[in-house]
């Protein structure tokens, strides 16, 4: 009996490794903050999912290496992980400066997020970016008052206007703020070792694999299928682990996901461009002498020539149309409403002067926004 170990001593053992287990933590929480900044910097997302599966794979491998249960051991690091970005959330709420948090559609490494992270990375105060599974839901999430600004792609230079976009602002709730052109460049991306000839099946958003439609045609043994977002496409390939199956989608894409590049310049050679719009609760003002557009949407009068009349009120006033859509109203067969971008102030005397005289043409009409044309940005 006189050699088992003495309880109060282990207890006091036990005690001493809880002390360190708690510092541990705490230092661990103490690097969440300069985390939290970096990625306010940086303009990324607090959650990256590729980090967590890998810290958590690494994990796994340390407790078995320790003999302890890998299962209770990821659970136990799910939860650190969750108060680190509790951490980093508190430490945003707390800046003097609050930073800007801006919803796109996708997730990281999509052409939105990349659109998104060039055009606020450095800005001061920092950039809360969130990714969301569709323009919908980025929407819904503005107008709740838990994202500052949108950011939505509304049409590419290849494959045309973006529908989606079209018919959630006709849904009311926010106003064009923004506008930025950036350039895509398509990537036919596959599991490391693949060939071109092994792949049977191309995952893609829609628009890119319109946008890629030409080199599709000339690899017809491959079948496209859409996805919701090109990145999400990438990281299925990752998650399917198929040789068969490629993606459409960035090179940041590849490497997030660890794919190779089976395919580059596989767009029109003349360069695609996707225009996206920025959009806010409340609009934002633009003083009179910045160059800029204003976006109308406008549902005509049923009768003969009214949309003919529409384009001659516009140019008797001098007022230059830069772009027109046209989009079905749900649960009004074969009635449409027109969008219309003009290169005018909403407050300028012609274009005032314009809609007044579209007032007569119309059943409805409601501007949309007047922000500063792309043109005039440091892109």
């Amino acid at each position: 009996m006189a050699d088992l170990p003495d309880l109060e001593t282990l207890r006091i053992g036990i005690e001493r490794i809880d002390a360190e287990i708690l510092d541990a933590l705490r230092r661990r929480m103490d690097l969440s903050d300069d985390i939290a900044r970096a990625k306010l910097a940086a303009a990324s997302p607090l959650r990256d999912p590729k980090r967590e599966d890998m810290v958590l794979r690494k994990v796994r491998e340390a407790a078995t290496a320790h003999r302890l249960d890998p299962h209770e051991i990821e659970r136990i690091y799910r939860l650190i992980m969750d108060m680190s970005v509790a951490r980093q959330q508190g430490l945003i709420q707390r800046l003097d400066t609050t930073p800007l948090r801006v919803g796109y559609p996708g997730i990281e490494g999509s052409y939105s997020h990349i659109a998104a992270r060039d055009r606020y990375a450095g800005r001061s105060g920092g950039v809360l970016l969130t990714g969301f599974e569709n323009g919908r839901e980025v929407l819904d999430a503005l107008r709740r008052g838990e994202l500052d600004l949108a950011l939505l792609p509304i049409e590419n230079t290849s494959a045309g206007s973006m529908s989606e976009t079209y018919d959630l602002l006709a849904s009311g709730g926010v106003t064009i703020i923004g506008e930025m052109l950036s350039q895509v460049d398509h990537r036919l991306l596959g599991l490391p070792g693949v060939k071109l000839e092994d792949i049977r099946t191309v995952l893609s958003h829609p628009q890119a694999l319109a946008q890629c439609e030409m080199f599709l045609r000339k690899v017809p043994w491959i079948r496209p299928l859409p996805e919701f977002d090109t990145s999400g496409a990438a990281r299925k390939v990752r998650e399917l682990n198929d040789s068969t199956i490629a993606a459409i989608a960035s090179e940041s894409a590849a490497q997030r996901f660890g794919l190779q590049v089976l395919a580059r310049d596989i767009q029109p050679a003349s360069g695609d461009y996707t225009r996206f719009v920025e959009l806010a609760r409340e609009a934002t003002p633009v003083p009179p002498d910045v160059p800029c557009k204003t976006t109308i949407t406008v549902v005509l009068e049923h009768r003969p020539g009214t949309l003919g009349q529409v384009l001659t009120a516009l140019a008797q006033r001098g007022v230059n149309l830069s772009k027109l859509e046209s989009r079905p109203i749900p649960g009004e067969p074969w009635c449409y409403r027109f969008y219309l971008d003009v290169e005018a102030h909403a407050a300028s005397a012609q274009l005032m002067a314009a809609l007044q005289d579209l007032q007569p043409l119309t059943s409805s009409m409601k501007v949309l926004g007047t922000y500063p044309r792309a043109e005039n940005w440091n892109e």
